[in-house]
């Protein structure tokens, strides 16, 4: 585990930090070709603490004929090469770890004990394990008769964009340019208007660490003003992104009305967790779900969002969670002891905040300093309450009474989101045809979680399409796959 320092150690850090503020275009540092910028801040004080280039349409033009023009030369590199020059950004980012960490958690309010801890040591290994895969991973020869030879090959989709979330900044960034920079393509990346500057520092980085010029390319803006126009752009092969449903939607929209580009979409849940009356250990299981609900202040897609509980065990569990929340203290993120930071900005405070009068309080329902939503938990009669139908994106967890396993399921099942589920049951059987029922992309057995780096992320329905982060898998949606077909007669 990463060695914390003190609160007062992570605050002079913060006081001290060099923040970005420029794109990264063609391997320079540049500003908004209009020259305007807007202001990012601080959520747990709403200081600003800088200003960033506000892009448009043509500084995406300049980013995209920086990736095309870098193209043939990044991905027609030996893997061995770009394996090492991912390398070296995976070793910078580790050197500059604490640094990164600060800078994380002061633009977006998560906690600095889960920047340490998960995020930036997770950012380092997910690039690392895309480098080592770089030149492990081997084409095909299909069968075929002894006068032909069939080769299935990958090549890089070509100029990919990356469009970010807010809630992960960081770790979001490698996932996507580990496995599309190992498989030879070159980048327009977009962080969240709200919390852009690690990736703008991570480019930085790259320049340092010898990736050529061009090929990955940071552009800062707003969704209208620089999502759009790499939507819409005709020199871009794909685009791949995280966030809301709703703005998924446009990208589908984007790609149709202009070159039919290749689009994934990872994008919203309302994650069920089903426990029943078998459960082995339900101080483990409460543990399991306030990670699961509680995590990064609930601004996570994979977030247990409904709590599924058999009768048997409900008021028990209930007890549990209530008294694991002790250990979950709401307060200043740069504190290692606090567990629940701040909501990103004051538009998705009043969001969350919003739900709180919706349903029975079994615990929690506080606000503090138009900041901070207190860990919350929901009793709600079914599956039709506003709260458990809906993404709230923020510390609350509603409760859903039931009587047999096959009900749990019916209940987990009926949403428009399929992203993650999770259940908890002794019973080896029901626990693998639950597992096999629920429709989601990730299904965890008696814990909370999504995997790891090794194994596949996505969703079913109005989670997402069109590829998965992580894994090997990850590659499928930044490559095309060719057949070369000799006649040997």
């Amino acid at each position: 585990m990463t060695d914390l320092l003190g609160k007062d150690d992570y605050h002079r850090i913060a006081g001290a930090l060099t923040l970005p503020d420029a794109c990264i275009i063609g391997g320079e540092r540049r500003a908004a070709a209009s020259g305007r910028v807007f202001q990012t801040v601080n959520p747990a004080t709403w200081q600003v603490i800088a200003s960033l280039p506000a892009c448009d349409g043509a500084d995406v033009d300049a980013a995209v004929d920086a990736a095309r023009a870098a193209f043939d030369g990044w991905s027609r590199l030996h893997p061995s090469e770009r394996k090492e020059i991912i390398l070296r950004l995976a070793a910078l980012i580790e050197e500059n770890l604490t640094d990164l960490a600060v800078m994380e958690s002061i633009d977006s309010g998560k906690t600095i004990l889960d920047c340490m801890t998960v995020d930036l040591p997770e950012t380092v290994k997910c690039l690392r394990w895309h480098a080592e895969l770089i030149d492990k991973i081997y084409d095909q020869v299909a069968p075929s008769s002894n006068e032909h030879v069939a080769l299935v090959v990958r090549e890089a989709v070509g100029v990919v964009g990356l469009v970010l979330p807010w809630n992960f900044p960081l770790l979001m960034l490698a996932w996507k340019i580990g496995p599309a920079l190992a498989a030879g393509c070159t980048l327009v990346v977009k962080p969240a208007e709200e919390t852009s500057l690690t990736a703008l520092r991570v480019g930085e980085l790259a320049i340092e660490a010898g990736v050529p010029a061009g090929v990955l390319n940071i552009v800062t803006g707003s969704g209208p003003d620089v999502g759009e126009p790499i939507g819409r752009h005709p020199g871009i092969d794909a685009v791949s992104f995280t966030g809301s449903t709703e703005t998924g939607r446009r990208f589908l929209s984007y790609s149709a009305e202009s070159n039919i580009k290749e689009i994934t979409l990872e994008m919203g849940g309302k994650n069920p967790c089903i426990v029943m009356d078998d459960a082995e250990d339900l101080d483990a299981v409460a543990e399991h779900v306030v990670n699961g609900a509680y995590w990064n202040m609930g601004e996570n897609c994979s977030a247990i969002s409904r709590l599924i509980v058999h009768r048997g065990v409900k008021d028990a569990l209930v007890a549990k969670l209530i008294a694991a929340l002790d250990d979950w203290p709401v307060g200043d993120p740069l504190d290692p002891a606090t567990r629940i930071g701040p909501l990103v900005s004051p538009e998705h405070y009043g969001k969350v905040a919003s739900y709180l009068g919706d349903a029975k309080v079994l615990h929690g329902g506080e606000t503090s300093e138009d900041r901070y939503v207190h860990p919350t938990i929901f009793e709600v009669p079914g599956n039709d309450a506003r709260p458990a139908r809906e993404e709230i994106f923020g510390p609350v967890l509603s409760v859903i009474t039931v009587d047999s396993l096959d009900q749990a399921i019916g209940i987990a099942n009926d949403t428009e989101y399929g992203l993650a589920a999770s259940v908890f049951t002794a019973n080896g059987k029901a626990a693998l045809r639950a597992a096999r029922a629920l429709r989601a992309g990730t299904v965890t057995v008696n814990s909370y979680g999504e995997g790891d780096g090794a194994t596949p992320f996505g969703g079913f329905k109005r989670s997402g399409f069109g590829g998965r982060d992580n894994g090997i898998h990850a590659h499928d949606q930044y490559t095309q796959v060719k057949t070369i077909w000799l006649d040997l007669a």
